[in-house]
């Protein structure tokens, strides 16, 4: 063999051998799986995403998060721009005031109306006196007439006066019925009023409620993924500006086959084995398993296009666990769960729990 030959299978030997200690070491090291009893699938750590998003429209003044900080649930992260509703609430509130003086002005008013009613009533009581006197004079009146005691004259004087002291009574009881008609239309002119008060309430309450929605909010723990918008971006209703995971739902998703999907129940022990860190076993359990096929021909004829059904199961992980290593959540890490079938059936060393401390 020629030395320009050596110089050629040197290396080829060399990276072959490279390439199989690699193998050997990577193998040794992966977790092989338990046997029977067991059943693996390829995933990716997820977690729930949640959009941090403005209600109404506006400005973005400010913004208190960063990608890769963890927030906690109802921490402000996002200030939206107020003055108008600032000024909105001003001249509601200055709205309320003239409401609650209109208030006084009516209750004062009935209360006025109120006294109208009582003088127009002891009025009445006068003219009622008035004319019992006059009818009681006016029949003495008559019967002296009878006896010419006294002149014609003077018994129509008296029945002038009878007349006059009932129309009076007439006049008197009109006054009644006007002051609580005035009485009526001043209460009511308290209702309105009381009801301006509560309309300018009503619109303080939802300024003050918009006013604390431009103050965004997490709504959970978590870890801010992306940022959106940047401060002096003017956004639409539902604009979003933060994007964050919750990291108490963290789960990963993977597919079986049909004849392995339906026997798995939900609680079903999940050992998770990253490939980014396969010295670790994650504990998780079954939470979710579809009830439609994936990757499903359209028309099904044989066994073997059967067994290309795949479904869709989701293994989380305990929120507790999680809460004790946020810091090392790092979602779209590649990997595989480990199911196992048989409740019977013990897991092996190499899947016992292995968490980071």
């Amino acid at each position: 063999m020629n030395a320009s030959i050596k110089k050629i299978l040197i290396p080829i030997v060399v990276t072959v051998v490279i390439v199989a200690a690699g193998f050997l070491i990577w193998t040794s090291m992966r977790v092989t799986g338990p046997g029977e009893g067991f059943v693996s699938g390829n995933g990716r750590l997820e977690a729930t995403e949640i959009d941090i998003s403005t209600k109404l429209s506006g400005r973005v003044v400010d913004i208190f998060a960063n990608e890769g900080d963890f927030v906690q649930s109802g921490q402000i992260v996002v200030q939206m721009q107020i003055d108008v509703l600032n000024a909105q609430r001003d001249e509601a509130r200055a709205q309320q005031q003239q409401a609650i003086n209109a208030v006084s002005s009516a209750e004062a008013q009935v209360a006025v109306r109120e006294s109208d009613l009582a003088a127009a009533q002891a009025l009445v009581v006068q003219r009622e006196s008035e004319l019992d006197n006059a009818k009681r004079r006016l029949a003495r009146t008559q019967v002296l007439s009878r006896e010419k005691a006294v002149s014609i004259q003077q018994l129509d004087d008296d029945r002038a006066i009878a007349r006059s002291a009932e129309a009076s009574l007439t006049a008197a009881k009109a006054q009644v019925s006007a002051a609580l008609a005035a009485i009526t239309a001043a209460r009511a002119q308290v209702s309105g009023a009381r009801s301006a008060v509560t309309a300018a309430d009503a619109t303080i309450a939802r300024i003050e409620v918009d006013i604390a929605d431009n103050q965004l909010k997490a709504p959970r723990d978590g870890r801010v993924q992306y940022r959106v918008a940047q401060p002096g971006e003017v956004l639409g209703g539902g604009g979003k500006v933060l994007n964050m995971v919750d990291l108490s739902d963290v789960y990963m998703t993977f597919f079986l086959p049909e004849t392995v999907a339906g026997k798995v129940a939900l609680g079903s022990e999940v050992r998770l084995v990253l490939d980014a860190a396969p010295s670790y076993v994650i504990p998780a359990k079954v939470s979710f398993v579809s009830s439609v096929a994936q990757f499903t021909p359209k028309t099904v004829e044989t066994a073997s296009e059967r067994q290309k059904l795949m479904f869709r199961v989701k293994a989380r992980i305990d929120p507790e666990l999680l809460k004790q290593h946020l810091k090392q959540i790092k979602t779209g890490l590649p990997g595989v769960a480990w199911l196992k079938l048989d409740p019977q059936a013990v897991w092996p060393e190499t899947l016992s729990v292995k968490v980071p401390e």
